[in-house]
């Protein structure tokens, strides 16, 4: 899924080809896409945008007479950006759901996958547009006094608090894994169980990997529209990197396995070289788990 670093990237580079253009046409392909009823999508054909805002996940770009489309990708939503030709991008392929079609090109809402779980909401007003948002702190826009009592409001593991959309606005799986790495933190650690200077790491933490992140992927579609949006990229320390080495320590980086989805983290920086049971295998081997990367690596030597 898109997270904070993707999504101001995404917004800034339709910004950047909407903003004062005229929306010329709403087409969806779709029928699971649009969430709402009133106003129409139609409704909004001549506006011309005033604004590109991030809301969370969420992406919504602002017509005259205070309307707005919202966009959530979800998990395999991705938005592709085509230059104006002789006819309008076509909507014949299976992944494409949308395209929002301007005098300077049009935006293309495509969804891999059977699960359609993008969607667009067409709203107008301000109050009701911030319905959409889930109320998560913005961490880039906030203080260490600030962060504090929203990590604490809710006792959970790192994990879960930082993911927390209500919690802590646009982290996601990924960006949450190479936060912990970064802050040196079990995702497993509860949070009522930080101290002051564990608080304060995390909190640094954060705005360093956002940061860094959306500067380096800003950089990258300095030239182009970001079309390479992944949760999976080259550079990071842990997320989606199992098996491999942790670029600080060496050591085998590690899963945790839950639903649809893992969290990946190293033993040996961020848990004291313990093992993390994995629902996956944990109860599989019951009491043959290992329990510390030595243990791990007797296994694999067996």
């Amino acid at each position: 899924m898109p997270e904070l670093p993707d999504v101001v990237v995404y917004v800034e580079a339709i910004a950047e080809r909407t903003l004062g253009q005229p929306l010329v046409g709403v087409r969806i392909k779709s029928p699971f896409l649009l969430r709402s009823v009133s106003p129409r999508p139609a409704e909004l054909e001549g506006a011309k945008v005033t604004s590109v805002r991030r809301l969370g996940k969420r992406i919504a770009i602002g017509v005259e007479g205070e309307r707005f489309l919202v966009l959530h990708l979800m998990i395999a939503g991705r938005l592709h950006w085509y230059q104006p030709a002789s006819e309008p991008v076509k909507l014949g392929q299976r992944n494409r759901l949308a395209a929002f079609d301007f005098a300077s090109g049009s935006l293309l809402l495509t969804e891999a996958g059977t699960k359609k779980r993008a969607s667009l909401h067409v709203v107008a007003g301000e109050t009701e547009l911030a319905s959409h948002d889930r109320g998560g702190l913005e961490v880039l826009e906030s203080s260490l006094q600030d962060f504090r009592p929203a990590l604490q409001s809710e006792n959970h593991t790192l994990k879960r608090s930082l993911t927390d959309p209500r919690l802590f606005s646009g982290i996601g799986n990924a960006f949450s894994d190479e936060i912990l790495h970064r802050a040196r933190l079990s995702p497993l650690r509860w949070t009522s169980r930080l101290d002051d200077e564990e608080t304060e790491r995390l909190y640094h933490a954060c705005v360093e990997v956002l940061e860094s992140w959306t500067e380096r992927l800003r950089a990258e579609a300095a030239v182009r529209f970001p079309e390479k949006v992944t949760a999976f990229r080259e550079g990071m320390a842990v997320h989606g990197r199992f098996g491999k080495p942790c670029p600080d320590c060496s050591a085998p980086v590690q899963r945790i396995v839950y639903a649809a989805n893992e969290c990946n983290y190293c033993a040996r920086c961020q848990t004291g070289g313990k093992l993390l049971a994995d629902r996956a295998l944990s109860r599989l081997l019951r009491s043959d788990w290992p329990r510390t990367l030595e243990e791990l690596e007797e296994l694999h030597r067996r």
